[in-house]
């Protein structure tokens, strides 16, 4: 398969299970959720212990992009290995690898979009990086620093409070905007328009 062939893995980081769906950590799977809804997919179990959904980004036509969302079923630390094997069994170059996380060190509701890098304390990032390398795409979607002496494994693990769930459903639908730039206008354009 050609590289133009394969498809790009789009993986929404977050913690399976009701009680965790609202929370700040759990971004990465709201983006991949409306991105399914945006692409008439639903989710289906898979083998490597994530849900997926197959389908095609963008206009119709030879524009439109191949993809794969995904979000791991195994909690947060343990990504890597879900992506891992996405990775090998649709056979996705490491940069059509895109990752959509909650990241503290920039303020709600703003994004950035990067290619590589740390993993700034991300336990979903370091083990996606453990498992595959950096050189990967990240959707960064700011939440903040925790307030006072709040520890940071209780803030992101909270539901977003009142104040910021104004601006919520926006926010999730600009990351899906971003993503969906990423893969048709490419990195630059996709930061120019979208990294505040």
């Amino acid at each position: 398969m050609s590289d133009d062939a394969a498809p790009w893995l789009i993986v929404g980081l977050g913690n399976p299970g009701p009680e965790y769906a609202g929370n700040r950590h759990n971004i990465g799977f709201m983006v991949a959720d409306l991105l399914a809804d945006r692409i008439r997919g639903k989710f289906k179990a898979h083998k490597a212990r994530a849900q997926v959904v197959e389908g095609r980004m963008g206009p119709p036509g030879p524009a439109s992009r191949r993809v794969v969302l995904a979000k791991p079923m195994t909690y947060m630390n343990l990504s890597g290995g879900p992506v891992t094997a996405l990775r090998d069994f649709y056979k996705v170059p490491l940069e059509r690898v895109v990752a959509i996380h909650d990241e503290l060190d920039i303020d709600y509701p703003t994004l950035r979009l990067k290619l590589g890098g740390g993993d700034n304390g991300h336990n979903g990032l370091k083990s996606m990086t453990k498992s595959l390398g950096a050189d990967y795409h990240r959707v960064r979607c700011g939440i903040g620093r925790p307030p006072g002496r709040m520890q940071v494994a209780d803030f992101v693990l909270k539901d977003f409070s009142s104040t910021e769930r104004k601006e919520l459903d926006w926010f999730v639908d600009r990351a899906a905007d971003a993503v969906e730039c990423l893969l048709q206008e490419g990195l630059e354009r996709a930061q120019s328009a979208y990294n505040s």
